[in-house]
């Protein structure tokens, strides 16, 4: 199964209104790994001031809020491949 990775900060609130939205979005088609940046300062350099950020397989789909269109583009991506 294909996994979305969110990189986000605790106490973010667009993070959590964009995970609570991309969740729905992936229901049983991909997982989803949340990684709070400031848990390592690499995470925290790159993506500081850009969260939350959406990627799969190193690309970013989205920042700051769910890009809807581009998840579904890359879920039907992934079945197209599969």
């Amino acid at each position: 199964m294909p996994v979305f990775e969110v990189y986000s900060r605790e106490g973010c609130h667009l993070c959590e209104i964009l995970i609570e939205e991309l969740l729905a979005l992936l229901h049983g088609r991909a997982e989803l790994h949340v990684h709070d940046i400031d848990s390592r300062a690499d995470w925290r350099q790159e993506y500081d001031l850009r969260v939350p950020v959406v990627e799969l397989d190193g690309t970013v789909l989205c920042e700051y809020s769910l890009d809807r269109a581009r998840v579904l583009k890359a879920l039907s991506g992934l079945a197209d491949r599969g």
